[in-house]
């Protein structure tokens, strides 16, 4: 898809925006054993976006060819003249920081087949039966993204890009008294196959570990329901940034009426609490979702969203930075070539503090730790509830009985107002897809946070 638009420049009669791109999808799944699905599916085509008088248009086709792409520019500059001709706007000049790049993380190590992938999945299938005795079901599923990218804009962004990301999920069950317990980790993450799973029995160790904390706790008890000192690992602490404060930051959502409308520049969480939405990198290494350049065309900067404690930013696309008298972020980002960009976060994470990991638990005389999260979500108000499907009590300082499934509540400002430690290391997942509007691949992450919230019973 590396489609050479600059051709196609002397089409744009007003603020143009055109994009070719095709998204890579596979997936194999093993069942207790057996293959229940192998597939392998491409979706491409060509878009355009005109800005005309405050108004957008927008047009897409499947065929990518030179005829399909000036007929696609043509229907979405009349699609904008249509709207700026019948409905009253004020005209803007959108703000601008044109980029010019390439970033190809394909793999050079040759892609492997199917099949192999098949006998990779085998492979761990039969590690798990061999070394993970409890277990009563097993499921190994395999998932790559490809997105390939070509961009230009009429204001001077020239961009290509394809970023991977290839993961193995491995979801294990056991039973303990008629009763299942389920757990489900993802391994790999940036990149494509060849290059995260080169040596399969890599995972084993971190299968080994799911594993044991399955066991944990299929024999474990019932968190006691109340406010209690928690630690939320890296995982659910990335779920807590995303979900509850990302989201009331994205500009679109705090000028829909989001908390966050009334807490610029105000105290929102303790003072060591800063969270990012990186771009790119963080803190010297690639992000696992990057982004150099939006859907817009515009270069990519990180936003720090909370400054120890202050909301400082929110993430912006074009229109809504001219709104604010904001700087651009580069958050417009598209899942599909029929999307239009909408404002979306890329890897947004907690700094790192200067605690240890036990020391915090040292500092707990009654609560938990709490360590992965299912599903949850949040409203524009910051409230949020997650599920938490990991987590060890603490007593006393040490960690106790692993816990049973359960759930976490609150309201993300008041509940980061009483972080008390951060852990000095850094985590970071991308298995999942964010889906606002459209599903598109993000990063989250950080580091274990102290704080008080409200967990549930039994």
């Amino acid at each position: 898809m590396k489609y050479d638009l600059k051709r196609f420049r002397e089409e744009f009669k007003q603020y143009t925006e055109l994009r070719v791109q095709e998204n890579r999808n596979i997936q194999v799944s093993v069942v207790n054993g057996t293959i229940m699905g192998n597939t392998r599916a491409s979706i491409s085509g060509v878009s355009a976006r005109v800005f005309n008088n405050g108004y957008w248009g927008f047009a897409s086709h499947p065929l990518v060819n030179d005829v399909e792409i000036r007929k696609v520019i043509a229907t979405a500059a009349d699609n904008a003249s249509f709207l700026s001709k019948r409905l009253s706007n004020s005209p803007i000049k959108l703000p601008s920081r044109p980029i010019q790049t390439e970033n190809d993380f394909a793999t050079s190590r040759g892609h492997i087949s199917q099949g192999d992938i098949i006998e990779i999945l085998r492979e761990i299938d039969d590690f798990v039966v061999t070394n993970c005795p409890k277990i009563s079901s097993r499921i190994v599923v395999m998932h790559q993204l490809d997105m390939e990218k070509s961009l230009i804009t009429s204001d001077g962004s020239l961009a290509y890009s394809i970023i991977p990301r290839a993961l193995i999920y491995v979801i294990l069950t056991v039973e303990k008294d008629g009763v299942p317990y389920e757990l489900a980790e993802s391994y790999g993450g940036f990149g494509e196959f060849e290059d995260r799973f080169s040596q399969p029995e890599d995972i084993y160790p971190g299968i080994l570990e799911q594993y044991n904390h399955l066991v944990y706790k299929s024999e474990g008890i019932y968190a006691a329901a109340g406010i209690k000192d928690c630690i939320l690992d890296a995982d659910l602490a990335g779920i807590l940034a995303h979900e509850a404060i990302g989201h009331t930051t994205e500009a679109d959502g705090v000028l829909g009426g989001s908390i966050a409308s009334e807490y610029l520049g105000k105290p929102v969480a303790s003072p060591l609490v800063t969270l990012v939405d990186f771009a790119n990198h963080a803190m010297g290494d690639l992000c696992p979702v990057p982004v150099f350049v939006d859907d817009e065309g515009t270069e990519a900067t990180d936003v720090t969203i909370i400054e120890k404690g202050i909301l400082t930013n929110y993430m912006h696309n074009k229109e809504s930075a001219h709104h604010f008298g904001a700087a651009l972020t580069g958050n417009a980002r598209a899942y599909g070539f029929s999307d239009e960009p909408l404002i979306r976060m890329r890897n947004t994470a907690f700094l790192p503090g200067e605690s240890t990991l036990d020391d915090m638990i040292a500092s707990i005389d009654d609560g938990y730790y709490l360590m992965k999260s299912s599903n949850g979500q949040a409203d524009s108000t910051s409230e949020f509830m997650f599920g938490v499907v990991l987590g060890y009590e603490i007593k006393r300082g040490k960690l106790g009985n692993a816990i049973k499934d359960t759930t976490i509540s609150g309201v993300a400002f008041d509940v980061l107002k009483t972080v008390s430690m951060i852990s000095h290391d850094m985590a970071w997942s991308c298995s999942g897809m964010c889906g606002k509007k459209q599903s598109i691949p993000v990063g989250m992450g950080g580091p274990a946070i102290k704080c008080n919230v409200n967990i549930g019973g039994k």
